[in-house]
């Protein structure tokens, strides 16, 4: 799905119109390097009719934007703009103020930050949904606060109609995987459906067997397996991904979860390690073990904000710098370092399966987790440095024990201690590269304090 934006520009009508149609062409070039679709709704002034203003509506009305672009050219009354904005009070804005530029040793300008001075306030009062940006003489345009917004936006809007798929609920009894239905769904839009493992189970009866054979050649092809396994095993997993997989067809979700220690291993003897792995591969779904919602949410921001494929991982240990992240079970091929690695293997009484013990992709993060704190909903945030971990082991797994996928992550916006007294989950979700501008933006946009 396209991000859409709409553009308009304001200057006042006794500027002379072709410099205002040069800021105008500069801020939509601008712009249109950019990875979104813009409908520009064309220069504004204030004119005793509003005449161009309600041409500028004419126009951006009916187009499905998940923002508005107020791009200011010069000094502008405040309501020539306001005629235009409050139609679309409930869309999020970007004001952006262009600049002067320097001609025969001096400095020229339209009074653009007189414009945009004079509106911010307004904006603010008015209770619309905006980030304020700016341009500087002899300074690149800010192209990335811009585009932050923009993404942030387009997540915003993405997630008023997502859909999260959870086969039970409160997997081991967790306290930070919970949810509140109302508050998230009139905050964020996101509909939470549970569904039982009744189904699934009944789901595998009716699978076609070419599928399942294809599904195995997948496996076979395309995974590495370091030791012996049994076909019965490949199949299995790739019966319960199907099985899924038609639930996910049918609702329509783009993140999943699924009961797994109380769930999946107890009852149907079965990690769904490379379940998750498969239904990554088949349907494109964000997922996360142990009805992780707060988890499937976080995810669905980041995703629809970056395009990235977004992993969970688990905290294991602080050292004096940095933190084991880990995950005892998969991580997303998008994020393997290397080839899909696999072993056979098992974890104390729990039977068999295939354990994904690939390498994680280092380089820089964002991590990121969600949470709702007495009444209200915040950000966990903090960025760094991800580094191929330590040799290490989790206790409990069958020799030869294998190395978990994981990461070492050395924060940079905080300190290991900071960080410690704010985390509130055992899971984390992560992205890579700095996102945390985008994500402060989706936060504001949505109400969410970051901490």
């Amino acid at each position: 799905m396209r991000k859409k934006v709409g553009f308009v520009c304001f200057g006042e009508i006794n500027t002379p119109y072709e410099r205002l149609v040069m800021q105008h062409d500069h801020g939509l070039k601008v712009l249109s390097a950019l990875d979104a679709d813009f409908l520009d709704a064309g220069l504004v002034i204030d004119d005793v009719k509003y005449e161009t203003a309600d041409a500028a509506i004419e126009k951006l009305s009916g187009y499905d934007m998940c923002c508005l672009v107020v791009c200011v050219a010069g000094w502008i009354p405040a309501h020539a703009v306001i005629r235009v904005t409050d139609v679309f009070r409930n869309t999020p804005m970007l004001l952006w103020g262009l600049c002067g530029w320097k001609e025969n040793g001096r400095i020229v300008t339209t009074s653009n930050q007189a414009g945009t001075s004079g509106l911010r306030g307004a904006f603010e009062d008015m209770g619309y949904r905006f980030k304020y940006v700016y341009n500087v003489i002899d300074q690149p345009d800010p192209v990335e606060k811009l585009f932050s917004f923009i993404n942030a936006s387009y997540s915003a809007k993405r997630l008023r109609t997502a859909h999260i798929g959870t086969m039970g609920y409160r997997d081991m009894l967790l306290y930070s995987t919970q949810f509140e239905g109302n508050s998230l769904r009139a905050r964020l839009g996101i509909e939470v459906e549970p569904f039982e493992m009744l189904e699934i189970v009944q789901n595998v009866e009716s699978l076609d067997p070419e599928k399942i054979k294809e599904g195995v050649r997948y496996v076979r092809e395309n995974w590495r397996i370091v030791n012996e396994c049994e076909d019965s095993i490949i199949e299995k997993g790739v019966k319960y991904a199907l099985a899924v997989g038609k639930k996910i067809e049918e609702r329509g979700y783009e993140a999943i979860s699924l009961v797994d220690v109380d769930g999946m291993k107890k009852l149907l003897g079965f990690p769904p390690a490379m379940v998750f792995m498969l239904l990554e591969h088949y349907y494109g779904v964000e997922t996360t073990p142990e009805n992780d919602i707060m988890g499937s949410i976080t995810q669905l921001m980041m995703r629809f904000a970056t395009g990235q494929t977004i992993p969970y991982m688990e905290y294991y240990e602080y050292f004096q710098n940095s933190m084991l992240l880990g995950v005892p079970d998969y991580v997303p091929a998008a994020v393997t370092d290397g080839e899909v690695t696999t072993m056979r293997t098992a974890f104390g009484l729990l039977s068999a399966s295939l354990l994904n013990v690939s390498k994680v992709k280092p380089g820089y993060v964002t991590c990121a987790r969600l949470l709702y704190k007495k009444g209200k909903y915040v950000m966990h945030m903090y960025t760094g440095e991800a580094k191929a971990p330590p040799a290490w082991a989790e206790y409990g797994w069958e020799e030869p024990v294998p190395q978990l996928p994981s990461l070492e992550v050395f924060p940079d916006s905080c300190t290991v201690e900071e960080f410690a007294q704010k985390v509130c989950s055992q899971h984390v979700i992560l992205c890579y590269g700095d996102q945390s501008e985008t994500m402060r933006d989706l936060c504001a946009l949505l109400g969410i304090e970051v901490i």
